[in-house]
């Protein structure tokens, strides 16, 4: 057993990015509202879209809410040293090559950006072996994979907090260049196994029952799988009480690395959509350490994995999507964004009953 993580430093960065996270503007959600009344449709009657539009309007703090686009999918990707258990049928050397396939425009969240109008950047925080040449990887590698976390920490202080550095960054630069629409995705063999102990320690729920199949984990397989997530927490006495000590110890270098990419986008006032199990957990964690994270967060689907529902319900979070999703990389953050999209052009474009001469209800 290895000696647990001390809680990682709150560096400069990350203090900087806490004090300035607030919660979405009351007063022009308020006005969202009251304008949602005033549109030629019954009240009510586009549903989430008119809640997603309310919402869109408190983060950005105006009404009518700008339209979120240009946005940007930021994929992190990292290894897990729990794969040694056999938690995934998949060999490791899965991770760099579909770094290597999105870099090359290859994957799903390609077509899917393409289709959605975003763009798509990859993040190598924690990948296994050898560097991906492949152009368009940003090159930010902490550690070549994380720790067994069934076995004790996976993460040094250290390596967590420059984990979380990474997206923290990652977030400033894309609002320094204008994106008005952040989405989270991820790769890495093994890291629903790592997501799912986070959601347990987040959520109070136990092991098996948020533990899912990811990539293809059934039978005696996924009753394994969930031994060694129960097993994790237990040997790493995870809390969530102590947030940063909990990822470090049960989470990934892409999970620390997309909760530093939740934090800065809310630092940033921006919306950032939200894909599936992996992104979900790290939300728990971003929102344990500003509850004012989830005014910004918009969840893309619900997706098939436990881990995913007991998130979004412990976030108070409904998602935009069902569609059974669960490939990850951003798949579902892609799918959801021009149905968010729509809800601020309902509020900026659709005309009142007064503009259209259309007798109110």
């Amino acid at each position: 057993m290895r000696t647990p993580p001390t809680t990682p430093a709150t560096s400069p960065l990350l203090a900087a990015t806490l004090a300035a996270i607030g919660p979405a503007d009351a007063a022009a959600t308020a006005a969202a509202e009251a304008r949602q009344l005033t549109l030629t449709k019954p009240a009510g009657s586009l549903g989430q879209l008119e809640t997603l539009g309310n919402r869109l309007a408190g983060i950005f703090g105006t009404c009518p809410p700008p339209v979120p686009e240009p946005a940007l999918l930021c994929v992190f990707a990292g290894d897990h040293g729990v794969w040694a258990q056999g938690v995934s049928p998949w060999p490791q050397a899965v991770t760099a090559q579909m770094v290597a396939n999105v870099a090359a425009g290859g994957a799903s969240v390609n077509v899917l950006a393409r289709h959605a109008g975003a763009d798509v950047l990859v993040y190598d925080v924690g990948l296994a072996g050898p560097r991906p040449d492949a152009p368009g990887v940003r090159h930010h590698r902490v550690a070549s994979g994380t720790a067994d976390l069934s076995l004790g920490p996976a993460m040094t202080a250290e390596q967590c907090g420059a984990a979380l550095a990474v997206g923290l960054r990652a977030a400033a630069d894309a609002a320094a260049a204008g994106y008005r629409c952040l989405l989270a995705g991820e790769v890495g063999i093994g890291n629903t196994t790592a997501a799912a102990a986070l959601v347990s320690v987040f959520t109070g729920r136990p092991a098996a029952e948020v533990t899912g199949a990811g990539a293809g984990a059934v039978g005696a397989a996924l009753a394994h799988k969930k031994a060694v997530v129960a097993r994790a927490i237990e040997v790493n006495a995870a809390t969530p009480a102590d947030p940063l000590a909990a990822l470090a110890a049960v989470g990934g270098l892409e999970h620390a690395a997309i909760v530093g990419y939740l934090l800065g986008a809310a630092r940033h006032r921006l919306p950032v959509i939200l894909d599936g199990v992996i992104v979900c957990s790290a939300a728990l964690v971003a929102v344990a350490l500003a509850p004012d994270v989830r005014d910004y967060l918009i969840a893309g689907h619900d997706g098939v994995e436990p881990g995913i529902r007991a998130a979004l319900a412990r976030l108070h979070l409904d998602p935009v999507l069902a569609l059974d999703l669960r490939l990850g990389e951003g798949s579902g953050a892609l799918t959801a964004l021009p149905v968010v999209q729509s809800a601020a052009k309902i509020l900026r474009e659709m005309a009142t009953f007064g503009d259209a001469g259309v007798s109110g209800g």
